[in-house]
Order: structure tokens, then sequence, then C-alpha cells
């Protein structure tokens, strides 16, 4: 696992400042930690096929009662479909809007709603998560991509549609981008003025038929990206945090696990909550050297006025 690379040639009194938390030029402990690059810890705690050792939450209670653990432990948001109680995409909120009271009921997490999902539901039926207050932030698909046997359709059409719900709702997009040209079609909408800025994207690498979970392509991604514009992973199928730590090496201010992504803290080595997900990926962030954002963090950096 990669931290940050170390460009050029140092002495070793630079060495010895970088390694030694003591030592005199370095600022004291309080002007140290403000200095850390903060990172929004996010979880996706519903999967699907989930087996054994991995206890998949899909009621209400089981949703929130994961979520609050997950807070617990370090994550700042939590990205939820609208689901009924057998853990299927609806479009009925009576389940979604019982888990988020719950959640509230102890717990400030920034809360994701989701305008996707591989499902039968009707454009209006995917977006039915926005119809809650609660709900400040929301994936936006950039685009449709071959996902498996099937093609994930978002036309732009569609994606026009739940930009313009959401501007109404007051909720902020996330950018899921699956492919290179979905960035264009940002930049498409953004003149149209579908989609003002400040743009936050989010690149989702290993989808099976999209593109793979490489560092290459992570390099590519954020490479078309302006400079300085905030970008997150997601990892699909992610059985380490391998990746994921060279994304924040990159400079990504979003990282996410859940069983959503995947169950796998190593190959082979399967968990059996969320919560130990979120534990490990905050444990990453912070032999990195970087910290964990705090929910107001997480509101600032998405411009989140709710």
């Amino acid at each position: 696992m990669t931290a940050h690379d170390i460009e050029g040639q140092q002495d070793t009194s630079d060495m010895a400042t970088v390694f030694q938390p003591h030592a005199t030029a370095q600022p004291d402990a309080t002007d140290w930690n403000i200095q850390k690059r903060p990172i929004v810890v996010a979880v996706a705690p519903v999967g699907a096929k989930i087996s054994e050792p991995s206890i998949n939450p899909v009621t209400p209670e089981e949703v929130a009662r994961e979520t609050i653990s997950c807070a617990r432990a370090g994550a700042t948001m939590v990205h939820l479909h609208v689901r009924d109680r057998q853990g299927e995409q609806t479009a009925d909120l009576t389940e979604f809007t019982r888990t988020l009271d719950l959640i509230r009921e102890e717990s400030d997490i920034v809360i994701q709603g989701s305008t996707g999902g591989i499902c039968e539901l009707s454009l209006e039926e995917r977006c039915v998560s926005l119809d809650d207050p609660r709900v400040e932030l929301a994936s936006l698909n950039m685009g449709s991509a071959s996902i498996g046997e099937g093609v994930y359709i978002n036309t732009l059409p569609d994606i026009r549609f739940w930009a313009q719900k959401m501007h109404r709702n007051n909720v902020v997009p996330e950018l899921e981008i699956f492919e290179a040209g979905m960035i264009s079609s940002v930049m498409k909408l953004a003149e149209e003025g579908v989609l003002p800025g400040p743009h936050h994207y989010n690149f989702c690498l290993g989808f099976q038929g999209a593109l793979p979970a490489k560092a290459e392509n992570l390099f590519f991604l954020k490479s078309l990206l302006p400079e300085g514009t905030p970008w997150g992973f997601i990892h699909e199928g992610m059985n380490s945090l391998s990746l994921t730590a060279t994304a924040i090496d990159l400079g990504a201010s979003v990282v996410r696990v859940g069983f959503e992504d995947g169950v796998y803290l190593e190959p082979g080595k399967a968990v059996q909550t969320n919560t130990q997900l979120v534990e490990r990926l905050v444990s990453l962030v912070e032999v990195m050297g970087y910290r964990v954002a705090t929910t107001q963090e997480a509101r600032a950096l998405f411009g989140i006025k709710k």
C-alpha cells in the first residue's frame, strides 16, 4: 500500500523533520493537525447478494443501526437507495423515511440519496429519495455504461430531469463518472446552465464492462479535470484498500467503503459489518498523514446549505 511518493532528493536533515514528530522545526501538535488535509469517509452499507460471514442490513432498523455505528467509527457521509424491507429498490418512501428518522435520532451524518441502481424503476421513481428534505446530496450518473450483461441507462434527457429536480429541492449533485466521456457531458450541461458549479466528481471504477479499477485509470480521469476540482472514488468489487490509498494520495477528497461496493478488508478476508470497513479506512487515512473530515467540513466541501 503506497502513501506519498518522495520526488527528488532530500538531505538527511529534511528527512529528520519529516519523520521525527518532536523535531524543533515542526509546529506544535495543534497546528500540525490543522494542516492535515481532511478526507470525507463515506459508507454505502446495503449490498446485494451478500453471504456469510457478512451480515447485510436491509430493514430500516438494521440500516440505521449500522449507519450510526459507522458514524461513530468515523464515517462522515452515508449513501442510501430507497429500498423495501427485503432490500429491493422501490419507489415507496415508507421504509426510507423510517430509516432516516432513526438515523437522525442519533447522528448528524451527511445523507446522500441515490438516483441510480440497475432496476426497472421509471425516471421519476429513481429519484424519489430527493423528496425527503433530509437528503442533502445525491448521486447523479453522468451517462450510460455497459455494466455486466446489460446497459446502465442514463441519457442526457434523464440527467437533465434529475439535475433540475435536485436544483428545485436544494440537493447537491455528486457527479458519478464511469467512463472518461462522461466528464464531457458535465461540461456540456454546465454550459447549458443545467449543472451550475462548483462541481464534485466521483470516479466509479471496477464495474464489469466499464473502466477497470486500476491506478492508471485514476491518473487518467484526474488529468481530465480542471485544476483544483474536488473528486472522490468508489471501488466496485473492492477486496483491499490499496487503490483507495492511491486515490487519497492523488488528492481524492471523498473515499467510500461499504457492502454496496465490497465486503473484503483484504483478499479472502470478508468482514461481518460495515463498521469494520469504516474503521480500517479511518485508520488508513490517519496513517497516511491525513485526517477524517467532520460533517461540518463535508457539508462545506459540497456546498450543502440545507
